[in-house]
Parts: structure tokens; C-alpha cells; sequence
């Protein structure tokens, strides 16, 4: 590596170092055995398509630009970070960002269906975070469903012309957001309210996620947009490897 290189690799270490401490004893995913055998299954089922594009769109870009590894590893390496630091908000789950918009917007959402399913695993065997049960429901939440509303506003501001980072920010932010609205209606089919159904019982979870989601997806999409302005200083020939810096397709 490079000077530059080694910088970045070294600010990123220090990121992880600081919010790696946090505790996590007490805070999760949709937990371990809380959803029906019936939607494990389901979930799962829903999420091997898109985890088979996933592994053939990393296989592709790792096979034609060896040199943006590091950047891919990084990008996992955001998501497990910022998607450990939980704020417990309802029975059976809890609020935190999921850093699963910067992968989508450099590598594309396919991808990111890898690296969220890995994070997702490790946090589940080593954190008690999340589930081996409930891996599927969280993969299509937060590694499928948040990744391609995010790439979708990225590239939806592309096209509008709307200010670079401004798209970043708002496809982050977006992104997050969304994980939740799947995740408020993954718990809803799974255990409707007896007044109203579904609809009901999926309006109840997204009022108790509201009040720490919306902040937390304000602060994603800030640091979403940081983490792309070191990249464009110090990266910038893997940027432009991935189709970033020239507005390319991922």
C-alpha cells in the first residue's frame, strides 16, 4: 500500500476502535427465536436470489479491479460497525444505523447482500445481536431491501442532477429508513394486532422506531457523505475503477 492507502486503512482502524466499544449486550436485530419457524423460512427463502447476485457482482468487480478490495472490506467493515451501535427501542428489536448505503452507492445493492449477510452472521455467533433463526428476515431488511431504496435515490439524484453528496446523504439517510418500514412489517406479519390487523400492528412498531430511527438516519447519511469525501481524497483510482468518480454503472 501506498502512503495514502495506509492513511486511510489507519482512519478507518481508529472508527472501528472508538464505536467497537459500545456495549452490546442488550441490543439486537429482530432477536434469536422471536419470529415463527414459518417466516424464517420464508424470509430465508425470499433472500437466496438476491444473494446469489450478490456473490456473481462482487465475483465480477473483484475480477476485473483487483485494487478496490480494500474499499469493498472497508464497506463491510462500516456496515458491521455502525449496525452494532443499538438503541434498544421495542421488545424483540432495537434502533441503529445500518452503514449498508455507502456499499450500495460505490458497489451496487446486489453486492451489498454479501457483505450484510456476513456482518449479520458474525454479529449473531459473536455479539448475541440478531439471530441464526432470524438471518434471513434481517438479511432482506437491511442487506437487500435498505441497499437498493439506497442505490435507487443515488441514482434518481444522478439523474436530476441534485448536488453529489447531497444524493449521498439522502440515499443513506433514505436507506435506513427503509430497512425499518421492513423490518416494522416483518414483525407485523408475524404477530398482527388483534384490532386492525397487519396494518395496525405495523403503524404501531414504526411509531415506537420513529423517534431514535430519524436521527440515526440523519447521522448515517452524515457520515455516509464523510466517508465518500476521504475516499474521493484518498482513493480515487479505485473510485474510479468501480464507475464512481465518472458516474459510471456499478
Amino acid at each position: 500500500m501506498n502512503q495514502k492507502e495506509k492513511k486511510i486503512v489507519a482512519i478507518a482502524a481508529a472508527f472501528a476502535l472508538i464505536f467497537g466499544v459500545a456495549p452490546v449486550a442488550n441490543a439486537m436485530h429482530i432477536m434469536e427465536g422471536y419470529l415463527p419457524p414459518k417466516f424464517c423460512i420464508m424470509w430465508g427463502v425470499i433472500s437466496i436470489p438476491f444473494l446469489v447476485a450478490g456473490y456473481l457482482s462482487i465475483k465480477k468487480t473483484l475480477s476485473k479491479h483487483h485494487r478496490v478490495i480494500t474499499i469493498l472490506a472497508m464497506a463491510g467493515a462500516f456496515v458491521f460497525v455502525l449496525s452494532s451501535l443499538k438503541i434498544p427501542s421495542v421488545t424483540g428489536s432495537c434502533s441503529h444505523m445500518t452503514g449498508t448505503g455507502l456499499g450500495a452507492i460505490l458497489f451496487g445493492p446486489s453486492a451489498v447482500s454479501i457483505l450484510g449477510i456476513i456482518v449479520l452472521v458474525f454479529q449473531a455467533i459473536l455479539l448475541a445481536h440478531g439471530g441464526l433463526t432470524t438471518l434471513g428476515a434481517n438479511t432482506f431488511s437491511m442487506a437487500i431491501a435498505g441497499p437498493f431504496v439506497s442505490y435507487g435515490i443515488y441514482k434518481l439524484c444522478n439523474k436530476l442532477k441534485v448536488n453529489k453528496h447531497v444524493g449521498i446523504f439522502l440515499a443513506a439517510s433514505i436507506g435506513d429508513l427503509f430497512t425499518y418500514c421492513i423490518t416494522s412489517v416483518q414483525l407485523a406479519l408475524a404477530y398482527p394486532s388483534e384490532t386492525g390487523g397487519i396494518l395496525a400492528s405495523a403503524v404501531k412498531f414504526l411509531g415506537v422506531f420513529a423517534p431514535t430511527q430519524v436521527p440515526l438516519a440523519i447521522i448515517e447519511g452524515i457520515l455516509t457523505v464523510v466517508i465518500i469525501i476521504g475516499l474521493e481524497t484518498y482513493a480515487k483510482s479505485e473510485l474510479k475503477e468501480v464507475g464512481f468518480m465518472n458516474g459510471g454503472e456499478n
